[in-house]
Formats: C-alpha cells, sequence, structure tokens
C-alpha cells in the first residue's frame, strides 16, 4: 500500500513539475535563456529524481538489515532457556523471547509498546506479579547499576518457581533512560537441591554430633581429621588436641604395629570390620570400646576411614561380675554337697588322732603335724560352708574400728614371725554401721593376712579406715610386698585361683562374697615388687543402700 502511494506521488510531482516549469518559461522567461534554463531543468529533475531513488535504495537495504537483526536477536533470545525481555526508558516493552511470554501467559498478545501494569489486563493469574515488575524494575533504575536478585513466580499447577534475575539499566549520554535488560534463569532445581543438601549435612552433622557413641574419621595414613564431643566425654581427650594427630598416640603399644593392616583390611573388605579393644582414659584407667570401621568412599575413591566406637567397659564388667556369680554360684553348689561330707569323717579322724597322742608319747611330733592339717582341712571346709547358698544376714549396729582393732591385735603375732609391722590410721571418733560382725572380721583377717605373706622379708602394712561420705566408709590395707602381676590382677578372688604353694583359692573368693553381701565394693592396685593397695567401700546401712539402687536403675 505505501508503495503504491509513492509511485503515485512521483508521477504527480513529476508531472506538476514539468508542465509548472514550462508555464513559467513560456510566459516570464526571454526567449535567448529559454534553450538555458530548459536543458538546467532536465539535470535538476535527473539529480532530484536520481538521489531520492539513490535514497529509497538506501532505506530499504537498512531496513533489511535492520530486520534481519531483529530476527537474529530474536532466533537468539527465543533459544535462550533464560526468560529474556527488553523494556524501554519508559518500561514498554520491545521484545520479549518466547520462555518470558509462556511464563505470563501472553503468548498470543501484542504485548509490544505496552507497560507491565497494561499486559497485567490479560492475564489474570499474573496480573499482581507484572505490576509488581514495575515496582522491582523502578527500583533498578534508581540504584543505577546492574541489579541481582532472586524472584518467586507462583505456578497455576499451585507449585512456584525460583528465578535469578539480572537486570540492567541502560543510560543515555545525558543520563536519561534509555532501556532496560532483563535476564532470569529458573534455579527452581537447583534451589531444591541445595535445600536437600543443607537438609541431608543437617541430619548428619546432627547423626554426627549427637551421636551417643565416639564417631571418628581418619585418613590411610591413620591421622584423625575429625571427632565429634562424645569422644571427649568418654576418653577424658580434648577433641581439638587429638585432630590432626594420629590414632597411633591413643592406641596400646600392642596394637599400633598393626594399625597400617588394620586400614588395609577396612579398604579391602566390604562388610564393617567390628573389634574391641581396651585404651586408656586420659586419666589413666582402662576403658573398652567395640568398634564398627567402614572405608570413606568420595567420587568412587576411598579416602579414609569412619568408625564408631561405643564404651562397653561398664557391659564387660557387669559380665565378669556374671561370670563371677557363676563360678561362685558352681562352688556354692559344690561345697552344699561335699563339706558336710567332709566333716563327719574328719571329726572321726581328729578324735582317734588325739586319742594315739594320748597313749603313744613317742610320736607327738606326727601327731601334732596331723591335728594341723586336720584343722587346715576344717578351715577349707568352713570356708566352704560360706560359699554355699546365700545366708540371710542379721545385721547389727558394731564400731568397724573395734573389728579392725581385734584383727589387728589377733595378727600381729604372725606379723611379727614375719618381720611386718602393722601400722593402723582410723578417725578420732567411732564409727558405725550396720554389719554382720564376724563376717567382717573374716574379711579384714583375708585382707591383712594376705598383706603379712606378701612381705616376708620384711616391711609395713598400713590399715586406715576414713569416711569419704555420710553413707560411705572406706578401709584401706597397703603393704610393700612382692606386689601382683597384671595377669593374677585379673582372675584375683576367682574360686580356686592362688599362687601361694597350699593356697587354695577360697579366701578371697569369701571377701568378694562377703563384701558384695554387705553392698560394698573391694578393689586392688598393684604393682611387681612394687606392693598392693585393697580398698573396700562399705555403706552405713547396706539394706538402704540396696533400695537406693534399686530406685537408680528403676528410673526411666
Amino acid at each position: 500500500m505505501k508503495k503504491q502511494k509513492l509511485v503515485i506521488l512521483y508521477f504527480v510531482l513529476s508531472f506538476i513539475w514539468i508542465y509548472g516549469t514550462n508555464y513559467l518559461v513560456e510566459h516570464y522567461l526571454p526567449t535567448h535563456l529559454i534553450w538555458i534554463f530548459e536543458r538546467l531543468k532536465e539535470i535538476f529533475y535527473v539529480l532530484v529524481t536520481g538521489g531520492a531513488i539513490y535514497f529509497f535504495i538506501g532505506k530499504k537495504e537498512e531496513l533489511n538489515a535492520s530486520k534481519e537483526d531483529e530476527r537474529r536477536l530474536s532466533t537468539l533470545i527465543n533459544s535462550m532457556v533464560d526468560f529474556v525481555n527488553f523494556k524501554d526508558g519508559e518500561g514498554r516493552w520491545i521484545e520479549a523471547n518466547d520462555f518470558g511470554l509462556k511464563l505470563f501467559q501472553l503468548e498470543n498478545i501484542d504485548y509490544r509498546g505496552k507497560k507491565d501494569s497494561e499486559l497485567a489486563a490479560y492475564s489474570d493469574y499474573y496480573a499482581d506479579a507484572l505490576r509488581y515488575c514495575e515496582v522491582s524494575d523502578e527500583e533498578t533504575w534508581k540504584n543505577g547499576i546492574v541489579t541481582r536478585c532472586e524472584e518467586v513466580v507462583p505456578i497455576p499447577d499451585g507449585s512456584s518457581k525460583t528465578f535469578d534475575t539480572i537486570k540492567v539499566p541502560l543510560f543515555n549520554p545525558d543520563g536519561s533512560r534509555q532501556g532496560l535488560v532483563i535476564i532470569g534463569r529458573d534455579i527452581t532445581e537447583k534451589k531444591e537441591m541445595a535445600k536437600k543438601l543443607a537438609e541431608s549435612q543437617q541430619q548428619y552433622k546432627s547423626l554426627f554430633e549427637y551421636s551417643p557413641d565416639i564417631v571418628y574419621m581418619m585418613d590411610l595414613n591413620g591421622v584423625l581429621s575429625n571427632l565429634n564431643p562424645q569422644f571427649e566425654i568418654i576418653t577424658g581427650y580434648k577433641r581439638e588436641e587429638m585432630i590432626g594427630k594420629n590414632v597411633k598416640s591413643i592406641l596400646p603399644k600392642r596394637f599400633r604395629h598393626h594399625l597400617k593392616e588394620f586400614i588395609s583390611t577396612v579398604v579391602d573388605d566390604s562388610t564393617p570390620i567390628i573389634y574391641e579393644l581396651n585404651i586408656l582414659h586420659a586419666d589413666g584407667h582402662s576403658i573398652t570400646l567395640q568398634t564398627t570401621s567402614l572405608p570413606i568412599v568420595i567420587n568412587g575413591e576411598i579416602t579414609g576411614v569412619i568408625g564408631y566406637g561405643r564404651d562397653v567397659t561398664g557391659l564387660r564388667q557387669t559380665e565378669e561380675r556374671l561370670r563371677r556369680t557363676e563360678k561362685l554360684s558352681v562352688v556354692g553348689e559344690l561345697s552344699a554337697s561335699v563339706a558336710h561330707e567332709i566333716r563327719n569323717p574328719l571329726t572321726s579322724l581328729k578324735g582317734f588322732v588325739q586319742l594315739l597322742q594320748v597313749e603313744d608319747q613317742r610320736h607327738q611330733f606326727y601327731y601334732q603335724i596331723m591335728l594341723d592339717e586336720l584343722d587346715r582341712i576344717n578351715h577349707i571346709v568352713g570356708e566352704l560352708l560360706l560359699l554355699a547358698k546365700p545366708q540371710v544376714l542379721k545385721y547389727t549396729t558394731a564400731d568397724i574400728q573395734k573389728i579392725m582393732f581385734d584383727v589387728i591385735s589377733l595378727l600381729n603375732t604372725e606379723a611379727s614371725l614375719y618381720n611386718v609391722q602393722i601400722k593402723s590410721t582410723f578417725p578420732a571418733k567411732e564409727t558405725f554401721m550396720e554389719c554382720e560382725p564376724n563376717q567382717l572380721k573374716q574379711l579384714f583377717i583375708n585382707v591383712i593376712k594376705n598383706a603379712i605373706e606378701a612381705s616376708q622379708n620384711g616391711g609395713t602394712i598400713l590399715v586406715s579406715i576414713e569416711k569419704i561420705e555420710q553413707e560411705q566408709i572406706t578401709i584401706k590395707v597397703k603393704d610393700n610386698g612382692c606386689g601382683i602381676t597384671k595377669e593374677r590382677l585379673a582372675k584375683i578372688g576367682e574360686p580356686f585361683y592362688s599362687s601361694k604353694e597350699k593356697g587354695t583359692g577360697l579366701g578371697l573368693t569369701v571377701s568378694f562374697k562377703i563384701v558384695q553381701s554387705h553392698k560394698g565394693t573391694i578393689t586392688f592396685e598393684s604393682q611387681k615388687n612394687e606392693g598392693t593397695l585393697v580398698t573396700i567401700v562399705l555403706p552405713h546401712n547396706p539394706k538402704k543402700a540396696e533400695t537406693t539402687r534399686h530406685a537408680k536403675i528403676a528410673k526411666p
């Protein structure tokens, strides 16, 4: 249509020029100038028409080039997976890609030249979102710099999409607004993955930080890379000081040279490696850890070892007490069936030996040996009877200092034979407690007698009684004798286990049973050739102590 108008206009102007100039020449110019003016008129017409044709051809090429650029730009932005929008300085839409039009439900709308608020009328669902775009754009214009923000766009299905939006303001040389370029990338999936990763990290952190067991990580050389707080609670070592150190520093010596082999086993084995080991607590006592170790795999490569260590010290001690209890039960059953059968013929033998001792003066030495051995057998039978079925104790209030004083007086003679002195330290006031006095006397005799026999080459035995709490009394017996090896110390108190040549192994077994029946504890600390310390802790009132213990166990 425009081309037809231009052609008609060209013909009209041409006819006006030709007839108009001819009229002027014929009526107003002298004859001698007519030829010159006609030639000039023709040249001017050619120049004007040629210039017009050149101008329109150039404009057409520019227009074609502009359309080609627009086509290329449209192809480029429509191939992008991001939302792309170009606006002029007044906020009117110039160009938008298909992704953006589809996002705001504007596919079939002539959007060019319209503002966001005007386009809101064509999209009920996104009307508010489009109006907000004008507010957000205005903030970018005020800032005057590239602005980046996250925008959440609701989706008709009820979900939403999050866009990482970049807005670039363009200004004219005079500072006026030229245009605004908006690019928005859909980061919904990325945000969701980041959220899941954060949740996973939080779960891992909670499992790591709040696990009731030790959780440790180390590299393939055994260097600790991470430890949870429970490590410090269970072992007593500061986690900050241990991280970065080799785990060998807390392992027993016999395990250290096996560390490399152990790590290789964990790396090569597809199943968890479970084992137990004893390590020293920071304060010096031994604890038992049951550990489970697994390889750490990152990007298909094994980079270290992760392990879980559970403190089973109390469990193993309970199992050991049960084992000893079972042994005592077996010994008790054996004692009950044998002791009475031994005592009957024993009485007859002792009677006949005493009769022979009266009638035969020549062999008094042999008769005395026989009587001593029969008394020894009778003493063993008495110990066996103590280990028989549990007895109902009749507690009475007694002064434990008096009981200990009587025992020391009784054993002083025997101590003198071994060139041993017994020194005692008692509280200024009497120390009363509920107990079975005869059993405590037997307990103290067994412990002090062992101390005397361990100090055969002379020495001093220190006996002390002290109140460590209102509810407990502590008795300590310390000698500087031959001491006890670790192997023997582990088995001390077991029935029939004795290092003495003529020992029955029942003395300390009976002692353990007496302490147990009084709801107390007995412990041994010893070093070879450095002596032994026996510590006995007894409650003032065994019945009350038992009730309190049951109440603690029953607590949730």
